[in-house]
């Protein structure tokens, strides 16, 4: 298995000023809270990271800084999602260029592909990509197609660079077993989604790792260790923090619930989230908020960062 390409990697959000336009130095602290909060590898620009809102130089802009400001200290992933082959293999030969060491995408998005085309499509990712390795984003709608585990594998046989998955469809857990349960294939690993909501089942089908938002990195970074070092009762126990949290980051959408607890936790000013999605927690829900990290401060703070 690739060295680094383990534990916790985290999604960044997309920080913009309060007039909605792109804050890079808000940035730079995400990064700079992502890694000192633990976690294993950087994720950007994807669908927390508000990626279908940015413009192509903006998501170039995203990608280099990220790169730059995380300075090697762990992994980044650069995401390179596109309605098109083409706009695909534009985004991946880019992130090659800015020193990003993987890319991700989920398949083409807005009009659907058909089989044929899904593969040349991250064929071309693969080839623009210079040799960069591919996570294969497994998500249901609307910006996902849903792979059945057959499909991956394929992909992963096919294409040399294809050797990671991004699991988050609905039948998550059945498909990393499906994927993993077949020997000498071309998955080198597979991590989960949704905010690690399945991390327990997922970790006991053998993912490599874990995709969630960044906003309480170091929480999934405990829950993680614990896993690690096989001791269920604390992941467990940890586990029971996460999953309210993650429910609540569904319920009021990912972006805006990632950045109000950013805020909370002194990392960034400005909440905005651009249209379509510029969703915003009431005060009974910021409330709610504040009760499940302080619930949660023991393995927050740990990072030197308040839980809230």
């Amino acid at each position: 298995m690739t060295p680094g390409f383990r534990g916790v990697y985290s999604v960044l959000v997309t920080p913009f000023t309060e007039t909605g336009h792109l804050d890079l130095a808000a940035l730079e602290r995400v990064v700079d809270f992502s890694v000192v909060a633990g976690a294993h590898g950087l994720v950007t620009p994807v669908v927390v990271s508000e990626f279908f809102t940015l413009s192509d130089a903006e998501r170039r802009a995203v990608v280099e800084t990220a790169v730059a400001a995380t300075a090697g200290r762990v992994p980044v992933v650069a995401g390179v999602s596109a309605p098109s082959i083409h706009g695909a293999a534009v985004f991946a030969e880019h992130a090659a260029d800015a020193g990003a060491d993987a890319v991700i995408a989920v398949p083409p998005y807005v009009k659907r592909a058909t089989w044929t085309e899904t593969v040349g499509y991250f064929e071309a990712i693969a080839d623009a990509g210079g040799g960069l390795p591919v996570f294969v984003q497994n998500a249901d709608g609307p910006s996902g197609t849903p792979l059945s585990p057959g499909q991956l594998l394929e992909l992963a046989d096919r294409i040399e660079a294809v050797s990671w998955i991004k699991e988050e469809s609905s039948l998550s857990s059945q498909t990393i077993s499906a994927v993993l349960s077949r020997p000498g294939t071309g998955v080198l690993g597979i991590m989960g989604g949704k905010g690690a909501r399945y991390a327990l089942d997922e970790y006991q089908r053998g993912i490599c790792g874990t995709m969630p938002g960044c906003e309480f990195t170091d929480l999934h970074v405990a829950l993680w260790d614990a896993l690690e070092s096989g001791d269920h009762d604390r992941a467990g126990r940890i586990y029971r923090l996460v999953l309210p949290l993650v429910e609540m980051e569904d319920q009021y959408g990912g972006a805006a619930f990632c950045k109000e607890v950013l805020r909370m936790r002194g990392v960034l000013t400005s909440t905005f989230v651009r249209e379509p999605g510029s969703l915003s927690l009431d005060r009974l829900a910021v409330d709610l908020l504040a009760r499940h990290l302080n619930a949660a401060e023991e393995p927050l703070t740990r990072s030197g960062y308040p839980s809230h």
